[in-house]
């Protein structure tokens, strides 16, 4: 069996949310709160975009605006300029009762960005996940999860897929197009080893998905029955997503952390060929381009939140 490309020198600590967009695969290591690039060549260091002072869960290039994101970090949603500036959108989790912080994100084809909360804890259904529309405004979509990842969404927006990885399984949910609503989901996939971790969709609506403590990723059909699992010489897989310039590379990135005697290639980043090529990566789309921050906070900074929960 053919063996994943090593990309880079580095070994995280917790690399995730890792997406391919303007031709370069960009990442993150949570808990240093990094945002980095893949190196054109393998052998080389990644490079650092933008350090934060908080935990960096993931982010979405901003549409319009080269180098510029929006990002899942701290306990909210934040702008992040091409300078490596920091715009804070919305806190979201500053009065919950443990302590939390933002885990994974995306922004969806039609321009949205959901983001996962998660107790450092993990603590059982402390989780929700969060959704900016592109006029600014947050609702809290969903709760009682306990560690949300992703989500991963199909090319025309219209179906969400939402992993619940304390519960090993991933959920898939109805979404309307226009107005970001979701409806009852369905357990899509179980998982008997392993958590199910970051997530990806490609043209064929396939899901990959990183499955954490197994050292693997697995690709689903649509109908949510197997296809194909890739062996990774790290035991945490953590991210992946679909990539290079056909979109037929499958690049993933794992974690050291929590492994009492981590190997060699424990938290490095992996590139896997793969037949079917990825979707293009989604940017949010901000109604307003304008002005100092992406969507507009109130006046204290803080964005207010709907919580309109099913």
């Amino acid at each position: 069996m053919t063996r994943p490309t090593v990309i880079g020198t580095d070994r995280l600590e917790l690399g995730e949310g890792i997406r391919w967009t303007d031709g370069r695969a960009v990442l993150t290591d949570i808990l240093s709160g990094r945002l980095l690039s893949a190196p054109d060549t393998p052998a080389a260091p990644l490079a650092q975009i933008a350090q934060l002072p908080c935990p960096l869960g993931a982010v979405a290039p901003v549409e319009g605006r080269p180098g510029h994101w929006i990002a899942a970090a701290g306990t909210g949603i934040c702008g992040i300029d091409d300078a490596g500036r920091v715009d804070w959108l919305a806190h979201l989790e500053d009065d919950a009762g443990v302590p939390m912080r933002m885990n994974d994100g995306v922004a969806d084809p039609q321009g949205r960005f959901w983001a996962g909360s998660m107790a450092y804890e993990a603590t059982e259904d402390a989780g929700s996940l969060y959704r900016m529309d592109r006029d600014g405004r947050v609702t809290r979509v969903l709760r009682d999860i306990t560690v949300p990842n992703g989500p991963a969404f199909s090319a025309d927006g219209t179906v969400m897929y939402l992993a619940d990885s304390a519960r090993g399984l991933v959920r898939r949910y109805p979404v309307d197009p226009v107005t970001g609503d979701v409806g009852e989901p369905d357990t899509h996939i179980t998982f008997s080893t392993g958590s199910p971790d970051g997530m990806t969709t490609d043209t064929e609506g396939g899901l990959w998905t990183a499955v954490w403590g197994a050292g693997r990723a697995h690709r689903h059909h649509p109908d949510g029955t197997l296809d194909r699992i890739v062996e990774l010489p790290a035991a945490q897989p953590a991210g992946l997503c679909l990539g290079g310039p056909d979109g037929r590379t499958l690049l993933v990135t794992s974690a050291r952390i929590g492994l009492s005697r981590p190997g060699p290639l424990d938290g490095a980043v992996f590139a896997f060929r793969v037949d079917v090529p990825g979707l293009p990566t989604a940017s949010f789309r901000p109604e307003h381009t304008t002005g100092p921050t992406l969507t507009g906070p109130d006046a204290a900074g803080a964005t207010a939140v709907r919580t309109d929960t099913p």
